[in-house]
């Protein structure tokens, strides 16, 4: 079974005592793309030096999260990716989005970010890997006059309910599912179980989110088959359908091999 990890900031410190043994071990469990998202200025140097280290399951994303934007850095944030965007090949526009959970005192320049993003999306015809919390209303009002056939992409780390699941699919994008679906009152198993594996894809968001039984640990890449054997027992898919269904919905959005 091959795997891919559609979402993993494995270039991060968490990893610095064993980066290279981790993603070998993970290449050696089926794992054999691991997309990395860019965060902010900060994380360009360390997620390009992983990509190059490994070429081949390794790939970048050019983007700004959302809660790296504020008042006074957003011009200059979206300058960089305008510019790496020029010099270099990515798999897609991310970590995009909004994020509205801890602060919403930067609405506006989020929402500007955002747009400018997806428009660069368009651009580079690049698909979009979207975070969304606690921000599904806004954000969408800034996605919906932008839909066309042209734009593809994820609601990666998927927290949105069922009726909002629908609202994405139903215009042709995916949903990134991770650890989080192993955890008992997340709410996700019940939507996974309606949406199905069609517009499914799978992810770990590593370090972070680690899926049963190594919650409260550091996550990584190695665990995406026990997210995918968990999609299988909600869905009732055997685990072999699961991974083929998940990766072929990957290679076709990141155009990958």
């Amino acid at each position: 079974m091959i795997f891919i990890d559609t979402h993993a900031h494995l270039y991060m410190e968490e990893f610095a005592p064993d980066r290279n043994e981790m993603i070998q071990s993970a290449i050696d469990k089926g794992v054999h793309y691991m997309l990395l998202p860019n965060v902010d200025s900060e994380s360009w140097v360390a997620m390009f030096a992983l990509s190059d280290a490994f070429p081949h399951n390794c790939l970048p994303m050019a983007g700004l999260h959302p809660t790296s934007v504020n008042a006074d850095n957003v011009e200059q944030e979206l300058r960089l990716v305008e510019s790496w965007l020029e010099k270099r090949s990515f798999c897609a526009i991310g970590e995009i989005g909004m994020d509205l959970y801890w602060d919403k005192t930067f609405v506006a320049q989020q929402e500007m970010a955002f747009q400018h993003q997806v428009l660069l999306a368009k651009k580079y015809q690049l698909p979009v890997v979207i975070h969304m919390r606690k921000s599904f209303d806004e954000l969408w009002k800034v996605l919906k006059p932008l839909l066309d056939p042209s734009l593809k992409g994820v609601f990666h780390c998927y927290s949105g309910d069922l009726n909002q699941a629908r609202r994405i699919t139903e215009a042709g994008f995916l949903l990134g599912i991770g650890g989080v679906l192993t955890y008992k009152n997340s709410g996700l198993q019940e939507i996974v179980k309606e949406i199905g594996i069609d517009y499914l894809v799978l992810e770990t968001d590593a370090p972070f989110l680690p899926p049963v039984p190594h919650r409260g640990q550091r996550n990584d890449s190695s665990y995406i088959p026990l997210i995918a054997a968990k999609v299988a027992e909600i869905t009732g898919f055997p685990l072999e359908e699961v991974a083929a269904v998940t990766t072929r919905n990957a290679r076709q959005l990141f155009s990958l091999k």
